[in-house]
Order: structure tokens, then C-alpha cells, then sequence
């Protein structure tokens, strides 16, 4: 269903300020890229909760019937965030005594299990910065062309005061370029820069940095902001629709991505900047060196000092989606307690909705509710309102379940989709309740199974044949084996 053609979407733009009606290049299609994790260490809940953020995104744009090119890359690169930064990849090799690559491939695999274990959805494309080291130095050549970079001492430098006579360095973060002058502190290695504002583009590697690659000017490494500028292009185009990150990224990682593709390909390179906000814990920043922090597995396993009991990943993820994905969240015991609750009453009347009988006439408004859960994620995806709404079709299902309300076929096959629709294919929600049951039915089987095990062995056979037809009367058909006795549902 191309739904997009009946809701006018709107979304914040970081860039204008301002709430815009979202008008993609190419109608139906949606180009989104999203900046991903450098892979150093376990992601921690802030991260989590940004790719969780442009998930929901990505999956209510699907809901819509856009086709959508979601990219999103990895940072395996042992780049420099600036130029006093440590390579955070080489440093910890070096600790571990471990190749980078091993660094990089144990915390890929620990990033894609954190977001599956939360439900988040794989991007379209998920390139590394590594795999694109040709198309980096193709674009630092032109540039170096277009003269708005230099060389040093083997290292290049994109010359922010320049590209500022004829452009607006600053034009996303509202920085002024003769503010960061007057702030600007003296770093190391800065000498051989023109301007201190000025960015590397590529940094001539020394004997202790471990990751490499020859170019035309030394062995070394690309800077931190073109990778997203080569890998953005290459799969979505010089221009594309939308581009997200963490709030923290808009300044200077987002500024130089739109300096470095306007010089390289004469055009602003995206129409949506959309920034998703941090998650704070018990009202403090999350900080690792003051151990303010939590894993989002701790959370899962229970095994902290911060939570009272483990919550699960759905639970979790409900807990983060009903703040608006722009707010400060803070994360507290109190909070995801309540919303456990809330979560558990929400689960309860999806699966109530088949228990529901109908009548010749609805007393319920379900096309206006309906109208509502839309509204509220065409008005740049607010989920607190829309996760409001869904309450409210808790409390149609509650009365309706006891009679005190009425509905019809067409009303309920419609309470029925919309509901699920919203809980499970945009909220990326799991029916755990369900999970639950499967789990004890599973249990229950396997305690009869050793029962009649035990009946056997006792030479009971009339306990044991009364066991196994009582199961499959059930549907529950067992098979022995010589490593056992298995069972299958029909």
C-alpha cells in the first residue's frame, strides 16, 4: 500500500530548524544514511538508542510504502576524531596485543547482536570505511583539484577559511567561523596547518600507527569525516533525502561532510539532517571513567548495580520509543519499571484482540482513532503520542472484551490491523507473552515426556500408551529415537 500518498509526513530538519513536509528526490523512494559505530568496544545504551531511533524511522517509512536504501556504515579505520585524538582501534590492539582487525571484527559482532536482541531491522547496505579507501583518496584528488585543500608533510588538509569566502561553513551547527578563531586552542601537529579550523582529509601515518594505506602523498590513513562523504555517495548519490546521527555528530563530523561534497560535487548533499538525542542514566551523564553507565545486555541479564531485575529487549526498546527520539532520556529504574507495565497492558490487548465478539454496530470511533495513530507519526514521528493512542485502543479492547462497548467486523478487522501494524511492524515490539507460553508448553511436554519415560522403564505401558494418545489427540505427536524422544505441533 503506498500510504505515503494519503499522510503528509513532516520532519525536523536539523538544517532549517524547522519541521518540514518531507518531499523525497525520487517519489516512492527514500535515501537515508546514518552514521554508524566505530568498533572499539561494546555499544553502549546511548548508541543503541540513536539506532533504535532511525530504525523506527526506517521501518514506519517502509509502513508508508516508500522503498527505502537505508546505509548505514561501520567504522573500522583506525582514524584520528581530531588531531590530538588517540586511534581508539590501534590502541586497543596495542593493549590487547591483537591485530585491529580482530578488535574490529569482535565488536562488529557484538554491535549486530545488540540491535538484533532489540529487534532493530538490518540496513540495506552496510558498508566499512576500510572497504572504501580507494573512493576516499579519489575524492581528497579532487579537492586538492578544486584547491580547496593543501599538502603537508604528507598529510592533507581541507582549508575551512577558504571554502567559508564562497560557502557557509557552519550552515548546520550555526557556528560562526570567527567564533571557533577566537576558541580555537593550541593542539599538537597543528603547526603545519594553515588555519586552525582546517580538518584533515588524510594524515600521514607515524612509526606507532598500526593501520595504514599508500596514497599519492604518504602512507596513512583517511580522516574520520570522508568516509561518510565517499560512502553516502556512492550508494545514495550526490544528493540524497535523508542523513542521521547522534546529536553529538552535528559539529564538526556533519559540518565537514557537507564541505567536503559540496566541493566535490557542486551540491548540498542532503535535504534532511536529523539529529537523535543522547540518554543520560539516573539524571547524570553516562561516563564510563565515573562507571555511570550500563550495557544494554546488563539490562537483559540483570547482572548490574542499577537495576532492580533484568528488563527484556522489548520491554527496553518500549521504554526508550516513548520519549520523542529529539528529547534527553534518562534512564532509570523507576522509568523502565513503569514501563514494563505498561508495555505488559499494551501485549495483553494485542492478543485479546482475537476474543472480541462483534455486533451489527460499533460504539467506538476506530477510523478517527486510527486518524490519530497516523497523525502522530506524520508529526515528525512522535511516538509518546502515538504510543498514547495505542492506549486508548487498550481501553476499547478492555470494554470491549466485557461487552460494555460494541463494534463490527469492519471495525474490529481494522482495530485489528492498525493495532498490530503499529505495535509490531513500526514499533519493532516482540509479543513476548506469546514467547512465554510456547516456552511453558514446551516444559509441560517434556515433564509428560519423562513421565512416560519413566513409565516405560517401570514397564507401565498402559500409563505410557495413555501419555502419548493423549498428547496427539492433542495435536502433539511423539517419536521415539535412540537419542530419545522428540515431539512435533501439528
Amino acid at each position: 500500500m503506498e500510504l505515503y500518498k494519503t499522510n503528509q509526513l513532516k520532519i525536523y530538519n536539523s538544517l532549517s530548524k524547522s519541521k518540514e513536509v518531507f518531499k523525497p528526490i525520487v517519489e516512492g523512494n527514500v535515501g537515508m544514511y546514518v552514521c554508524g559505530p566505530t568498533v572499539y568496544s561494546n555499544v553502549h545504551l546511548g548508541n543503541v538508542r540513536t539506532f533504535m531511533s532511525f530504525d523506527m524511522i526506517f521501518r514506519y517509512l517502509k509502513h508508508l510504502g516508500y522503498k527505502v536504501r537505508y546505509v548505514r556504515n561501520i567504522t573500522d579505520a583506525g582514524h584520528l576524531t581530531d588531531d590530538d585524538a588517540e586511534d581508539k582501534i590501534s590502541t586497543k590492539a596495542r593493549l590487547e596485543k591483537i591485530e585491529p582487525m580482530e578488535v574490529v571484527q569482535r565488536y562488529t559482532i557484538d554491535f549486530h547482536n545488540t540491535l538484533q536482541n532489540i529487534n532493530n531491522l538490518p540496513p540495506s547496505i552496510e558498508p566499512t570505511a576500510t572497504g572504501h579507501i580507494v573512493e576516499q583518496i579519489e575524492i581528497i584528488k579532487d579537492i586538492l583539484a578544486k584547491g580547496m585543500a593543501y599538502e603537508v608533510n604528507g598529510s592533507v588538509y581541507f582549508d575551512v577559511l577558504k571554502y567559508n569566502e564562497t560557502e557557509n561553513y557552519g550552515i548546520l551547527s550555526g557556528r560562526k567561523i570567527e567564533d571557533s578563531i577566537e576558541n580555537t586552542r593550541a593542539l599538537d601537529g597543528q603547526s603545519e596547518k594553515k588555519n586552525p579550523q582546517d580538518f584533515a582529509l588524510w594524515k600521514k601515518a607515524d612509526e606507532r600507527h598500526i593501520m595504514r594505506w599508500p596514497s599519492p602523498w604518504s602512507d596513512g590513513f583517511p580522516g574520520w569525516h570522508l568516509e561518510c562523504s565517499a560512502m553516502s555517495t556512492k550508494y545514495l548519490g550526490s544528493e540524497f533525502d535523508i542523513h542521521g546521527g547522534g546529536m553529538d555528530l552535528k559539529f564538526p563530523h556533519h559540518e565537514c561532510e557537507i564541505a567536503q561534497s559540496k566541493v566535490k560535487n557542486g551540491v548540498n548533499p542532503v535535504h534532511y539532517w536529523m539529529h537523535a538525542n543522547m540518554l543520560i542514566l539516573n539524571g547524570e551523564k553516562m561516563s564510563k571513567s565515573t562507571g555511570n553507565y550500563i550495557l544494554p545486555n546488563e539490562i537483559f541479564s540483570g547482572e548490574n548495580n542499577i537495576l532492580s531485575k533484568p528488563f527484556s529487549p522489548s520491554v527496553t526498546r518500549f521504554f526508550m520509543l516513548q520519549a520523542n527520539y529529539r528529547s534527553i532520556l534518562d534512564f532509570t529504574n523507576a522509568g523502565i519499571e513503569a514501563s514494563e507495565k505498561g508495555y505488559i497492558k499494551l501485549e495483553e490487548a494485542v492478543n485479546n484482540l482475537d476474543n472480541i465478539a462483534v455486533s451489527n454496530k460499533s460504539s467506538i470511533d476506530v477510523k478517527g482513532w486510527k486518524q490519530k495513530c497516523y497523525d502522530a507519526m506524520n508529526d515528525d514521528f512522535n511516538t509518546p503520542i502515538l504510543i498514547a493512542n495505542l492506549f486508548e485502543a487498550v481501553k476499547f479492547v478492555n470494554l470491549l472484551l466485557v461487552k460494555k462497548e460494541t463494534i463490527t467486523a469492519i471495525d474490529l478487522k481494522e482495530l485489528k490491523s492498525t493495532l498490530k501494524a503499529f505495535f509490531y511492524d513500526v514499533l519493532g515490539l516482540k509479543n513476548e507473552i506469546q514467547q512465554d507460553s510456547s516456552d511453558k508448553l514446551t516444559g509441560v511436554i517434556e515433564l509428560l515426556i519423562q513421565m512416560r519415560k519413566e513409565a516405560r522403564d517401570n514397564k507401565n505401558w498402559s500409563l505410557s500408551d495413555q501419555i502419548r494418545d493423549e498428547l496427539l489427540a492433542l495435536g502433539i505427536q511423539l517419536k521415539d529415537g535412540k537419542e530419545g524422544t522428540t515431539f512435533s505441533v501439528n
